[in-house]
């Protein structure tokens, strides 16, 4: 095949779609395909030399994805790499726009989508400029401040595109990534989460194993010890779990996973956060950073199979432990993430055995044999999912997420799958009462269909379940219950489509080859017919109830209602599927019942009629010449004899009869063209008789016969869709359909029945032009000349006739054509448009109807808006036969976009994964061929826009304006789809447009003006006038907006004109990117272009371009840069003229301004009068402005930054001056705090205090750098005396400076500025404003303290008031002023930090409730990225005594937690001051108030933050949680020994005198408490060692109730306990905290003992496979529980139930007979007999000990029993008859067994009919005895 294809070509394409073969004139495509491959690489090739990236390189660039969607990759490999090279460099141009970059970057993932086409020795793609571009764009500087405006899909696009070059990156990338990146790896920095985004985007994954040495094997280790390190979630952890998932994916079988696979599946399942426990309290961060599940999927599905079978045992115990969780009585905001992993996993697993068994060998390294998933390991898998998906079944999400999992489930096992899933569908037909039941199994039946009919070696007894099922299906068509019919719709046409409904019981007798289940396959088929007829009769009886008559009364709608067009369509659609799998015979029948049905009934056309018409043009569809025998004579002559008499044709209201035959008749032709000439003359006859009724729903029916004849004989369409090429007509003795159910459509042997028109239809259909469309013109024409009248309606059946003769023979018109219009745009590439053949070739020789229509419209409509506008009806009318004329060739761009859809939806619901290669049943095929085929017909990219479009447009643009606002919406819609077809045509249509808006006209309407208005706005998905990427359309457009302010036609009065202009600023704000000023393509990409022209085939025809070419293109290149920058300053001009206006309204003058702001760039500065009007802005009456200005001039101080010179600088040169030599270089990789970052830690012996101290210390501002690792050079700031000069004079300012300066000096305008910033906006609502920090972080950073004199007086005088609008404001300039002294010189420095101290003082004794959080936010801003060192001062000062009482506790709070934001910026250096901190706060612990005590404990969690436990990190030099703990447990010595209970009894004074130690000890464990629960979401990793010394005391407090009225400690207590039980454990911390848990459950107090049941729970399950990897915790864990179910206390023991009842249901424990034997032999405890009481007595003695020993039994049994409460496993009943005979014991033993028993009947009561089986009779009597007796309701 592919050899004779290469010789036609001339080379052997990459991948082209095969479905392009198929086609009726496939032979042509070869030479239409190279000629235009030709043309995209010569052109292509030439704009890029000539250096025309617009349009040249986008108009040729979209052409090539044009090409690649109707051809596939049909280029040679050589090809492919040219462009894909090209491509890349395009793209990362620097200066390249965004919006472009964004383009080129969407067509070069595609072109490398198919990763098999190239291996890494035919394509090498570096990585760095990819980085780069990430870098620039993902974290930009320049964004936030406005400069720069980048589309919101950029993220997407960016990460997509590395994905797809991550293959082809050179084998020495890893080791460049890590060395890149890792100096970026500091945990407390949010560059950890930037680094480890980077690893998981580029880390290539998939380089052959002999280089993985150079791959992964670099940072497998180091990564993954991370990640086990790890424990709250942080924000970065989900990157590590989706790089990994990729790494196990694309390296199976070569990396040994077994270590980590409790841990893996542990973390799974705790990020499933699923509620357990009796305390619910979950850890917030939890909730937002949960794992992927699509990743999680994958990790696991790679993982499977392999030597040891760990994962898979992992696995089972997953959805062991959650399959509870899918019962649909279950819901919560954890099941979508449930269904979501019940629905990718199988197919993942599919994915995966499709790779290792079936898929083609290609490059990428294929997984070894001894890792493949083996036959043992499938069945494992599917065994374990089959429970939780046959609960999912009946889920409240909807049974879709089931039914895939059991579609790909099928494919593996069917014999696992399907037998189930029947016994569930059977019942459910025969239910009334659960119509839900139903529509779930049947949709789930429909995934399993395909499987189930091909039987196959592994389900033979499959296909016999087909006809029971089909024939208890009919009766859900069921006219009462919409959703239940549309199912049972389409679950008949699934299992139709899929098998020939073909009688071949005869063959029984014929054949003796048959196996058994054939043979009773062929007897069954008898039933077929039996079948068909039913369902029809089903039909009728849905019909006869859905007539109109019978649903509504002559009333509103005359239409059918969306419900009822969906039951037609399920209807016509199953019908005529049934119909095309028939055989010939039964086809005989049903036609014949389907015609008596139709003639002998008289139906109203609107709705019923409709369902029987579709009915028979399905019958007519599958065997047209039988059909049509029947159907056209009979409806000619009931029409003929009606319409024999004259006066009918005039009627108003026309006779059913006649309308119905009509109606019958126009569906009927529906047919292949062929069939219908024989009766052409009748049909002639008949549209002459009835296209001029006088009633319109008459003559729209023979329009629409019109159209469908027309139709029929002149398109190109398949003929039959049945699914074995041929049908069924053979005799049974050679061909067996049986052998067919099922199958595959053979993509090769399609044998498509092509109709294609022949010269006779083609001349039948221009004989019914010439006859029916010529007269119609004729009259219209002469209307519109004024030469006859006519009436409305009579113009409206015209334009009706001559539109079904347009949508009847559209694709045997030609295009229209004319003129090109010149000079839209200048190019020096061809910028011609593609002409694709579809099939016919056009017809010069006749008329063209197109033009002639098109001439007579024209003339029509002017003479409509002339003399009658409000004929909406007939504008409406020639508004869609413009659409048409414009666009259309046979068919419509929205049908074609929903067959689409649903083509994709059948695949997706009968696809075979597994096996792939297209294996789809033959009429999917068919329809995919003809969709391809469809697709070319409405190719229409880059259309010449011609002098005749231009009149339409103008045409429409004049409908788009006129008075009536429905016709303007039509016709704007219309005008919006041609904007995008033809080349370039906006920029002729934009000053028309504007024309309506210009202020000086006083003639436009307020009509005209709305719908100009409306053109720019656009719609949601074409283009938006106002708003296009292009500085010619925006100069013109955005003044012209600003401008219909002062148009006399412009009412603000009117609510729609507001909303107009509101949404015009709207969008264009939402749209903008910013637009490039710089087209520069550099030379590397000159190169790639010269090879595209000049090499592979089709060799180009376009000649290299010659020198003077070149020159002529880089002049052109350098005129448009100008140009552009001149565009651009004009733009801003204009803006500006537009804002001095006195007149302009506000709204308008908020939109100029909205768009100047649009306008700041960080390539060009924006031109002085634009800065100066923004500085005058800050002081604007109107606070928007203000707000805009304050961003704006953040900005321009941006673009003003003098750019300070850096060096790269060796960080060995920089640790060793402080050091004594003799220190070597640490070996391997060591992070935390070494010798070699020692320097540039806080230490207050060695502070830059002098000027030269401070010039001769090397200040390293960013936080990460030396934590992890050292970069190799890190940038450094070069000496003060190389950075441009600080402290300018005005004289050497630039002119923008000055301006700036001017203002900023003047105390008046500083004096409005602080009083505009010191107001309140919204009460409460106001925060800390980044935008005004960046405001005088600029002014401070660019001018150095040239403002300083002027401010200062405004911030003491600020400082003092307490008002919290005033506070904010002097907070935000202080930070301000903190990050913009960088680079001041020391003794500038020195002298503001005289200033600051004192006011930052003030400040925080004059701190409030409403101005703590502002403060807070002021000191962690100052000292971001700042080094420690040049802070001191601001240190010094914060650190003086934050907890001092003066102002009094809330005082106290405030300065720490100013502090702590400062300090917390600082992370890991300032050991120092966290050592003096905590120092400080040790003996203050014992603080009285709460929100001290909270203050403090979120501070001892960032004093503690820096210890963590991570790999290869050294201990830390910060405090450190391990002595600090030994240090507290000391001091709360008196609580752990005595045994009294802790009460709260401290008052909330400070007492005179020392408080004993108990109150103390009480009062530091509080602030212990609040520790503990700060830390719990925030540190990396637990100190559990630490905490397990606590627990002891916190079970004492911490209460059994739910109860809110407890104090705060008991509060705190129990919250601390719910946090920690829901830590993770490591394997060799289990032993230790099980041991602290024995010791507890030992304990005194029954609470402690109670509570230890709950932590267990909680502990238990969220470290459930650390657990279960270790059977001697899991031993113990037994133990414990059954030790408590013996407690004295009687709630103890129901809790330990409870847990044991718990552990069992997620499979922790399992009931074993030892288990279940102790506890029957408890059971078994005697108590003594009940003597006779003495009458005195009233208290039964029975001697305890036996009593909880008797109890402890039954709750045993008990906890079994409701360990499965939806099924019944084979133990129970046995149980369940035990437990019944202590149903008279005494209490608390009667009291459980009741309560068990009710809890047993309330589980099982919904499928009782099931579990019923499993008991034996006298079982189930003394259960019915037990669950109804009278004891039950005592």
């Amino acid at each position: 095949m592919k050899e004779d294809v290469s010789e036609k070509l001339g080379f052997v394409p990459q991948k082209d779609i095969v479905y392009n073969k198929l086609l009726p004139y496939a032979d042509i495509l070869d030479e239409e395909s190279n000629d235009l491959l030709g043309k995209i690489k010569g052109n292509l090739g030439r704009a890029v030399q000539l250096r025309e990236i617009w349009p040249g390189v986008l108009f040729w660039t979209r052409k090539l994805s044009t090409y690649m969607r109707l051809y596939g990759r049909k280029f040679s490999k050589e090809d492919h790499v040219l462009f894909i090279q090209l491509l890349y460099k395009l793209i990362t141009i620097d200066k390249l726009e965004i919006s472009m970059m964004q383009g080129l970057a969407r067509l070069l993932i595609n072109l490398l989508k198919k990763r098999e086409l190239l291996s890494r020795e035919d394509l090498e793609l570096p990585w760095r400029p990819l980085y780069e571009l990430q870098d620039r764009i993902l974290y930009s500087k320049t964004e936030h401040l406005g400069l720069n405006w980048f589309p919101n899909s950029v993220e997407n696009v960016l990460k997509t595109l590395v994905r797809s070059c991550r293959p082809y990156f050179p084998e020495s990338a890893t080791q460049e990534m890590l060395e890149e990146w890792r100096p970026l790896l500091c945990p407390f920095d949010v560059t950890m989460q930037r680094a480890i985004g980077y690893f998981e985007l580029f880390l290539p994954t998939t380089l052959p194993p002999e280089l993985h040495h150079k791959g992964f094997k670099l940072w497998f280790d180091e990564l993954i010890s991370l990640w086990v390190a790890v424990q709250n979630l942080p924000g970065w952890e989900v990157h590590l779990v989706n790089l990994f998932a990729r790494l196990a994916n694309d390296n199976i079988g070569y990396i040994d996973w077994d270590p980590y696979i409790p841990k893996i599946f542990t973390r799974i399942l705790r990020s499933l956060n699923l509620p357990v426990g009796t305390s619910q309290m979950l850890v917030p961060r939890y909730l937002t950073n949960a794992y992927d599940v699509g990743h999680v999927v994958l990790w696991v599905s790679a993982l499977l199979g392999g030597p040891s079978k760990q994962a898979q045992a992992q696995l089972s115990g997953l959805f062991n432990s959650i399959t509870s969780f899918f019962h649909p009585s279950n819901h919560g905001r954890w099941l979508m993430k449930l269904m979501k992993l019940l629905q990718r996993l199988p197919a993942s697993v599919v994915r995966r055995l499709h790779r290792e068994r079936y898929r083609k060998p290609t490059w990428l390294t294929p997984v070894p044999d001894s890792h493949k998933m083996t036959e043992a390991d499938i069945t494992a898998f599917v065994e374990s999912m089959m429970q939780p998906v046959l609960l999912a079944m009946f889920s409240k999400t909807g049974s879709l997420d089931a039914a895939q999992a059991l579609q790909n489930l099928a494919l593996m096992r069917p014999e696992l799958v399907i037998p189930p899933v029947l016994e569930k569908t059977y019942p459910a037909m025969e239910t009334l009462t659960e119509p839900h039941q139903l529509t779930a199994t049947l949709s789930c039946m429909i995934g399993v269909a395909r499987s189930l009919v091909s039987g196959g070696q592994r389900f033979p007894e499959g296909p016999t379940h087909m006809l029971p099922l089909l024939m208890r299906a009919l009766p859900g068509v069921d006219p009462n219950d919409f959703s239940k019919c549309m199912i049972t719709f389409q679950f008949i046409a699934t299992f139709a489509t899929l098998v020939p409904l073909v009688d071949c019981s005869s063959a029984v007798h014929e054949r003796s080859d048959l196996t058994e289940v054939e043979r009773e396959m062929c007897s069954a088929s008898a039933e077929f017919e039996d079948f068909v007829l039913q369902f029809m009769d089903r039909c009728f009886a849905l019909i006869d109830s859905s007539t109109l008559e019978q649903t509504r009364e002559e009333t509103e709608t005359e239409k059918m209602t969306h419900l009822e067009s969906l039951v037609e369509l399920g209807l016509s659609s199953t019908f005529s599927t049934i119909l095309t799998q028939c055989s010939i015979d039964i086809f005989k029948v049903a036609l014949e019942k389907v015609f008596n049905f139709a003639t002998t009934n008289i139906f109203e056309t609107r709705v019923a009629g409709r369902m029987v018409a579709d009915m028979c043009r399905a019958a007519s569809k599958c065997h047209p010449a039988q059909s049509l025998k029947l159907f056209v004579p009979h409806c000619c002559n009931a029409i003929n004899q009606i319409a024999v008499n004259e006066e009918v044709l005039s009627e108003e209201e026309l006779d059913k009869e006649l309308l119905w035959n009509l109606q019958l008749l126009s569906e009927v032709t529906r047919v292949d063209g062929d069939k219908i000439l024989p009766y052409s003359t009748q049909l002639v006859q008949i549209l002459q008789l009835t296209l001029h009724l006088k009633c319109k729903q008459g003559y729209t029916l023979a329009c629409n016969l019109l159209h469908h004849i027309l139709r029929s004989t002149a398109l190109i369409y398949p003929t039959e869709y049945c699914s074995v090429p041929g049908g069924f007509q053979q005799p049974t003795q050679d061909y067996l359909p049986i052998k067919d159910w099922g199958r595959p459509g053979d993509l090769w042997n399609l044998n498509i029945q092509w109709h294609v028109p022949r010269v006779e239809e083609t001349s039948f259909v221009f004989y019914v032009l010439d006859l029916i469309l010529q007269p119609e013109l004729l009259r219209l024409q002469r209307y519109a000349q004024g030469e006859r009248d006519m009436t409305r309606d009579d113009v409206l059946q015209s334009l009706s006739i001559v539109q079904h003769c347009l949508l009847g023979a559209g694709s045997l018109l030609p295009l229209l054509q004319g003129e090109v219009i010149p000079e839209l745009v200048t190019s020096m590439v061809n910028l011609g448009e593609t002409n694709l053949f579809t099939g016919m070739a056009d017809d010069v020789s006749r008329e063209n109807y197109r033009d002639a229509i098109c001439r007579v419209m024209r003339q029509l409509l002017h003479h409509i808006l002339e003399h009658s506008e409000d004929d909406t009806k007939s504008l409406f009318s020639i508004i869609k036969i413009i659409s048409d004329l414009l666009h259309f060739k046979g068919s419509h761009k929205q049908e074609f976009d929903s067959r689409w859809k649903s083509f994709n939806l059948v695949k997706k619901s009968m696809e075979n994964r597994l096996h792939g290669r297209k294996q789809h049943i033959r009429a999917l095929l068919i329809d995919r061929v003809m969709l391809q085929h469809e697709l070319r017909k409405l190719t229409v990219e880059g259309c010449e826009y011609k002098s005749i479009h231009q009149e339409l447009m103008w045409d429409l643009l004049r409908l788009s304006t006129s008075t009536y606002s429905q016709v303007r919406s039509r016709a704007q819609s219309v005008l919006f789809t041609a904007l995008g077809t033809y080349n370039f045509c906006c920029r002729d249509l934009i000053p028309r447009v504007l024309e309506f808006l210009e202020p000086d006209r006083s003639d436009v309407t307020q009509q005209q003006f709305k719908g100009a208005l409306y053109c720019l706005l656009g719609n949601h998905s074409g283009v938006c006038l106002a708003n296009l990427h292009d500085w010619d359309c925006i100069t013109l457009t955005w003044p012209a907006i600003v401008r219909s302010g002062l148009s006399s036609a412009m009412s603000l009065e009117k609510p729609s004109i507001v909303r107009l202009f509101d949404d015009l600023a709207d969008k264009v704000h939402r749209q903008y990117e910013t637009i490039g000023i710089d087209f520069a393509i550099p030379s590397e990409c000159r190169a790639a272009a010269v090879q595209l022209q000049t090499s592979g085939v089709p060799l180009p025809q376009d000649p290299v371009p010659s020198d003077q070419e070149e020159a002529e293109g880089l002049r052109k290149q350098e005129e448009k840069n100008l140009d552009s920058v001149q565009k651009y300053e004009s733009l801003v001009g204009e803006l500006l003229d537009c804002l001095s206006d006195r007149n302009m309204p506000w709204k308008f003058e908020h939109n100029a301004i909205g768009f100047m702001s649009l306008l700041l760039r960080d390539d060009h500065p924006l031109p002085s009068p634009a800065v100066l009007f923004f500085v005058k802005s800050l002081n604007h009456d109107s606070l928007l402005v203000r707000k805009l200005a304050i961003s704006a001039v953040a900005g321009i101080m941006k673009q003003l930054k003098r750019p300070h010179k850096k060096v790269p600088v060796s960080p060995n040169e920089l640790c060793k001056y402080p050091l004594s030599s003799g220190l070597k270089e640490p070996a391997g990789m060591i992070a935390g705090d070494r010798p070699d970052n020692q320097w540039l830690q806080y230490n207050s012996s060695s502070l830059p205090r002098t000027q030269q101290d401070w010039e001769g210390c090397t200040f390293v501002e960013k936080t990460h750098w030396g934590y992890y690792s050292w970069p190799q050079k890190l940038m450094m700031y070069s000496p003060s005396e190389e950075q441009p000069k600080q402290g300018l004079t005005r004289e050497e300012m630039t002119e923008r400076e000055q301006i700036i300066y001017d203002h900023f000096s003047d105390p008046v305008f500083i004096n409005q500025l602080i009083e505009f910033l010191s107001l309140e906006d919204r009460k409460g609502k106001d925060k800390f404003n980044p935008r005004r920090f960046c405001l005088f972080k600029g002014l401070f950073r660019n001018f150095n303290d040239a403002f300083l004199p002027v401010l200062k007086p405004h911030m003491e005088r600020l400082v003092a008031d307490t008002h919290e609008s005033k506070q904010r404001c002097v907070a935000e300039i202080t930070s301000g002023l903190i990050r913009g002294s960088k680079h001041w010189s020391y003794g500038k420095v020195e002298s503001l930090w005289e200033l600051l101290c004192p006011l930052l003082r003030t400040a925080l004794n004059n701190i409030t409730v409403e101005t703590y959080a502002d403060w807070g936010t002021c000191i962690a801003t100052a000292c971001e990225s700042r080094d420690p060192r040049k802070l001191h001062w601001l240190f010094e000062m914060l650190m003086e005594s934050p907890v001092n009482g003066e102002g009094g506790s809330f005082v106290d709070a405030c300065r720490l937690y100013v502090l702590q934001g400062g300090l917390a910026q600082q992370e890991w250096r300032v050991p120092e001051l966290l050592h003096r901190l905590l120092q400080y706060l040790e003996p203050k612990l014992t603080q009285v108030y709460k929100n001290v005590r909270e203050r403090i404990g979120s501070v001892l969690t960032y004093i503690f933050m820096i210890d963590v436990n991570l790999p290869y990190t050294q201990p830390t030099a910060s405090p450190r949680i391990k002595e600090f703990t030994e240090r507290v447990l000391l001091r709360l010595k008196p609580l752990t020994e005595g045994d009294e209970e802790i009460q709260n009894h401290v008052v909330e004074e400070n007492d005179v005198g020392e408080q004993d130690e108990r109150t103390q000890a009480i009062k530091l464990l509080k602030t212990v408490l609040k520790w503990l629960m700060a830390s719990a979401g925030r540190s990396f990793s637990t100190a559990v060692p630490e905490q397990l010394q606590l627990l002891p005391l916190l079970f004492k407090i911490a209460p059994v109730e739910n109860d809110d009225s407890y104090d705060e400690l008991k509060r705190d207590a129990k919250t601390c306990l719910s946090l920690m039980s829901q830590g993770l454990l490591y394997t060799e911390q289990i032993p230790l905290v099980l041991l602290a848990l024995q010791e507890i459950a030992g304990s005194s107090s029954w609470h402690a003992r109670y509570t230890v049941l709950t932590y267990l729970q909680i502990m238990v399950f969220y470290n459930l496979f650390t657990f279960l990897s270790d059977q001697g915790a899991v031993n113990d864990v037994r133990a414990l529980v059954i030790r408590l179910l013996e407690d004295e206390q009687l709630e103890v023991r129901e809790m330990a139930a409870t847990t044991l009842s718990g552990f069992l249901q997620c499979n922790f424990l399992s009931i074993e007979g030892p288990m279940q034997s102790h506890f029957e032999a408890l059971c078994k405890t005697r108590l003594p007999k009940k003597r006779k009481r003495e009458l005195g007595s009233v208290v039964d003695t029975i001697p305890s000990g036996d009593l909880v020993r008797r109890h402890a039994g039954v709750l045993g049994l008990s906890a079994c029993i409701l360990s499965s409460p939806y099924d019944v496993p084979t133990w129970m009943p046995q149980l369940l008859m035990d437990l019944s005979a202590h149903l008279n014991d005494t209490q608390p033993i009667e009291m459980t067994v009741k309560k068990t028993l009710s809890n047993f009947r309330r589980t099982h009561h919904d499928n009782w009919q099931e579990h019923k089986q499993q008991f034996t009779d006298d079982q189930l009597l003394v259960l019915t005895d037990l669950l109804v007796s009278p004891c039950y309701y005592a």
